[in-house]
């Protein structure tokens, strides 16, 4: 292996340049003629996971991973941590196949928690996993109650993933006494990005599996056996996954299902001092309920992390050289802490950065195959929460590749890919409309007016994300 260049580093997120500056390795870009039993393209957390639940099952399977980047370089390694169960999402997952499917799935995602963490305890990966929970808030009236579609339709299964706490009891757990309500999920954890995709990067080279670094995949053939090309050689592989998050809006079988819009993030120097006299040394991580949601929490290291989305649209599902750049958003993050938490507005920030977010309309990701290929997989649309959800993903393309019939290739967000946004460049054209309008709600209703009609017609088209906020479950209630 060699070493990753300095002049490669210093434009990383703040994750990836804490974790490299542990450990640079950068394994061989594919040179020559290859051949393998299964071909992962993406190098991220869901192409990673995938690779080792194939390697737990059968260890006999070669598998090469093709990463355009150095692995974690994507999404995986720029997000803000969270480590959410899907409970938020019950009325997305049920309108794919029913509530006893639906609760299955969230099941299924608060269990992952649990197992990441087994896992990298087995593993000796130290993602700085910390069980802080959560808090879904509401940082102004209007967006009050936009958990409650979620929660009153679990407790009717006797499910409780979430408990209401008062203005006042958030202020006792975080210090801040700008949220007028939200809900309590004491599950949720923190973790290191970095550390977790280099730590899983790691174990799967130690399982065996071959990967290569720097290999952005050119093009790949429709027909068995698959041909994957590289600037450097080519892959012929019985199978492929994509795991390309937000880069499968290049592939034309996937674009029509998402759209892709950044989201930035930013880490502020050591603060321990200032997060303890804010009442925020050590506390639940905390989103708000706009449609675009801003979200924050604290580090192992005594830093404030902050996070916006609804940046960047990429035309043509390109993920172009604006979503690898520093943030520009910096004054957007501390406009949201005023609102959430005014203490901790004016921290000394360290570095802000940009990536992109596959957002499809439901908010949900989607798995699956080529209809003229099944031996060609997919896996996508992760909209934002995706740490625990690409673990699930492991499991479900695994079992799509070892063609078993399971709970995971049975999963209900195994399906074809429809499309959810109008065709370019209407949709880029669109999602600029949205944006402006969704942006122009939230500030309005932070001053306690009402947006127009023209402007809440538009902000109701906008999708999910992370959590559905108020906007999605009027749209949803006017679809019934």
């Amino acid at each position: 292996m060699s070493k990753i260049e300095e002049q490669d580093i210093g434009w990383r997120s703040h994750w990836l340049r804490q974790a490299l500056a542990e450990s640079a390795d950068l394994t061989p870009p594919l040179q020559g003629n290859d051949h393998a039993d299964l071909c992962i393209a993406g190098g991220g957390y869901l192409g990673l996971w995938t690779a080792l639940k194939l390697k737990a099952v059968a260890p006999e399977l070669d598998i090469v991973i093709l990463e355009k980047d150095i692995c974690g370089g994507g999404a995986s390694g720029r997000n803000s941590g969270m480590l959410l169960g899907a409970w938020a999402k019950f009325s997305a997952l049920s309108a794919l196949r029913g509530e006893e499917e639906a609760l299955r799935i969230i099941r299924a995602s608060q269990a992952a928690i649990d197992d990441i963490a087994a896992f990298c305890g087995r593993n000796a990966i130290d993602c700085w996993f910390d069980r802080v929970g959560w808090i879904w808030g509401a940082t102004c009236e209007a967006q009050r109650g936009a958990w409650d579609d979620a929660l009153t339709n679990l407790a009717r299964h006797g499910v409780v993933s979430a408990r209401e706490v008062t203005r006042h009891q958030i202020a006792e757990l975080t210090g801040s006494e700008r949220h007028v309500a939200g809900v309590l999920d004491p599950s949720a954890a923190t973790i290191h990005p970095g550390f977790l995709a280099r730590g899983l990067r790691q174990a799967a080279i130690r399982a065996g599996v071959r990967i290569f670094e720097k290999s952005p995949m050119l093009r790949f053939g429709r027909k068995s056996p698959i041909t994957i090309v590289t600037p450097g050689g080519q892959v012929i592989a019985r199978k492929l996954v994509l795991a390309l998050n937000a880069w499968s809006g290049g592939i034309r079988e996937l674009a029509p299902a998402i759209f892709n819009i950044s989201s930035d993030d930013a880490v502020s120097k050591p603060m321990p001092e200032m997060l303890r006299q804010a009442g925020y040394a050590r506390g639940p991580l905390m989103i708000d309920s706009r449609v675009f949601v801003s979200g924050y929490r604290v580090t192992r290291d005594g830093r404030l992390n902050v996070g916006v989305t609804g940046g960047h649209i990429g035309l043509g599902g390109i993920v172009d050289r604006r979503f690898d750049a520093p943030s520009r958003r910096v004054s957007d993050m501390r406009q949201a802490l005023r609102e959430g938490h005014p203490a901790l507005a004016d921290f000394a920030l360290d570095s802000a950065w940009s990536g992109a977010i596959d957002r499809t309309a439901s908010g949900l990701p989607l798995f699956g195959s080529f209809p003229a290929n099944p031996d060609i997989l997919y896996g996508y649309g992760f909209s934002g929460n995706g740490i625990g959800m690409t673990f699930l993903g492991g499991s479900i393309l695994a079992s799509l590749v070892m063609e078993r019939a399971d709970q995971w290739s049975d999963c209900a967000l195994v399906r074809p890919v429809s499309r959810g946004f109008p065709p370019e460049p209407f949709r880029f054209i669109g999602a600029h409309l949205v944006r402006g309008a969704v942006r122009r709600r939230d500030h309005v209703e932070h001053l306690g007016r009402k947006a127009g009609p023209i402007i809440t017609a538009l902000a109701r088209l906008a999708p999910s994300g992370v959590t559905p906020s108020k906007v999605n479950i009027a749209r949803k209630e006017a679809r019934r």
